[in-house]
């Protein structure tokens, strides 16, 4: 196979794009005579995309152009394209001062106008790269591929070229029959203007494909923008460990992309793979996992690792990951101690056992404690994020009050400067049980567009429904203004100021209920 494969990496905030390195690196082991190229339009500079993604071109001549698409939906609760959208949302609604009502609408305006800009702009890069890459290729094959286009693939394919693949989830096993000429029909992918999507074609298995050590020497020959991502030491640099999440979160999108089989990448592989990178100077990692340890079951693997990390000599190293902090033991938190975790980020959405329940989420938050109390003893003292959605599912007063009082506890152990609350409102995602629960209860209809972004359709998509939605909005509002530095813990203050704080065995009780359970049954 004497391919030439350009991956053009569209534009993004500056986070290393592993999907591309990690689809590059399996490309080059089984066909080690094609020639590849990566091109980051992220280290570039917006007014030079188009004029450097035709340099790149003319000087590669590719006759397979594969694009990753990260970044599409604006529901994001901290500063984004221009400003936080999750305030200018809360202003707009909920704001009874006109002139605050007025900058949400104008933020929102503005972010808006970005994001409709970002989408049209990503659209026209890769209708301009096909077109330029035909001049040296007519028979040129587009993959147009990422987190992004996984989730929305039934919105963007109308607006590609006809004839571009459309790649869901993973792109290994459909770039391998591609390369061969193969029929890649039965892969998550389809092509515009040829074929449809298969209905739940995001819920398909992926390949069952056992990754080894990434081969930086060969990333760096491929990728003259490598050394952009080693410029600041304080970056950290992706590394996975295993693919796949075997939970059901109502709301989450990971399962569905990665599937709910867990593939373990072999610890060896992995230390490999660091190993390079640190002797490049890297010593802050991000275990890309969706989740570090997803299981009970794969709390061994974890163990290897760490133990094989330590073993490697990587003293030095900092790394950071979200991790189920149910799934932890007295030797894992000795580990991730050693080892250096200097950050993680648990994502319980609620302090009451109740709705975590409801939520299909499989945490016990009592195991959670206990677990970090272990992490405590065995001397972590960094920070910690916890990632609280409020309103999702049958809040009320008292599961408010719940979630206060287990945010309490969290900070007893860890030390309140060390807690980090981040409060998310949730963007309604497509294919996940929380759209089939907004279906059911006629909050969206089928057919709906997620990528709209007008004020009607925002108020549905961003999640935070009444009875409540009005007050959390105005708590939200409260916070900005008098603490927008510390917005999360601000947000805390406020609600244990106007509901109080429970007691904390409430929190961890959820007596099981046969009329409680209407999302898991959506």
């Amino acid at each position: 196979m004497d391919a030439r494969i350009l991956y053009v990496r569209l534009p993004c905030n500056p986070i290393f794009p592993i999907g591309v390195v990690y689809l590059a690196d399996h490309v080059r082991k089984l066909f080690p005579q094609a020639a590849q190229r990566i091109f980051d339009l992220g280290t570039v500079p917006p007014l030079d995309f188009a004029p450097a993604l035709e340099r790149c071109i003319d000087e590669f001549r590719p006759d397979v152009l594969v694009f990753s698409w990260r970044d599409i939906q604006i529901y994001a609760p901290v500063g984004g394209r221009g400003g936080n959208p999750l305030q200018y949302t809360f202003e707009f609604f909920y704001a009874r001062n006109l002139l605050l009502k007025a900058k949400g609408a104008i933020g929102l305006l503005r972010i808006a106008s970005g994001y409709y800009g970002e989408l049209w702009r990503n659209l026209g890069l890769i209708k301009r790269g096909i077109a330029r890459a035909k001049r040296y290729s007519p028979k040129l094959r587009t993959v147009v591929g990422g987190g992004a286009v996984s989730v929305f693939y039934e919105q963007v394919a109308s607006t590609l070229p006809k004839g571009t693949i459309v790649s869901v989830g993973e792109g290994e096993a459909l770039l391998e029959k591609l390369l061969r000429g193969e029929d890649f029909a039965d892969e998550r992918c389809f092509v515009v203007g040829e074929t449809k999507p298969r209905d739940r074609m995001i819920h398909e298995f992926p390949a069952p494909i056992e990754k080894s050590a990434c081969n930086y020497r060969y990333i760096e020959q491929i990728w003259p923008e490598f050394e952009y991502y080693l410029q600041d030491r304080d970056f950290y640099v992706g590394v996975q460990t295993k693919r796949g999440c075997p939970h059901n979160c109502c709301y989450c999108i990971y399962t569905v992309i990665e599937g709910k089989q867990v593939r373990v990448n072999p610890a060896d592989e992995v230390v490999a793979e660091m190993r390079q990178l640190y002797d490049r100077g890297i010593r802050n990692f991000w275990f890309t996992d969706a989740q570090f340890i997803p299981a009970r079951k794969y709390m061994p693997d974890a163990v290897e690792l760490l133990q094989k990390i330590l073993a490697a000599g990587m003293d030095d190293i900092h790394w950071a990951a979200y991790i189920r902090a149910d799934n932890l033991t007295p030797e894992l938190c000795d580990l991730m101690v050693k080892t250096g975790m200097n950050y993680f980020e648990i994502g319980i959405t609620s302090g009451s056992q109740e709705l975590v329940r409801k939520m299909r989420m499989g945490y016990n938050l009592r195991t959670v404690l206990e677990n970090c109390r272990d992490l405590k003893a065995a001397g972590f003292n960094d920070l910690v994020s916890v990632n609280y959605s409020f309103n999702v599912i049958d809040e009320r007063p008292e599961t408010i009050r719940q979630t206060v009082a287990y945010h309490r506890e969290l900070e007893r152990i860890f030390g309140a400067d060390k807690v980090e609350p981040a409060i998310f409102f949730i963007g309604l995602q497509p294919h996940t049980h929380l759209e089939e629960y907004a279906f059911k209860n006629d909050i969206v209809r089928p057919g709906y567009d997620p990528m709209n972004v007008k004020p009607w359709t925002v108020r549905k998509l961003l999640w935070n429904p009444e009875p409540l939605g009005s007050m959390f909005g105005e708590v939200c509002l409260q916070a900005w203004q008098q603490n927008p530095n510390d917005f999360g813990r601000e947000v805390m203050r406020i609600l244990e100021a106007r509901f109080g704080c429970a007691d904390l065995e409430s929190a961890l009780t959820a007596p099981i209920e046969r009329d409680t359970r209407e999302l898991v049954e959506a």
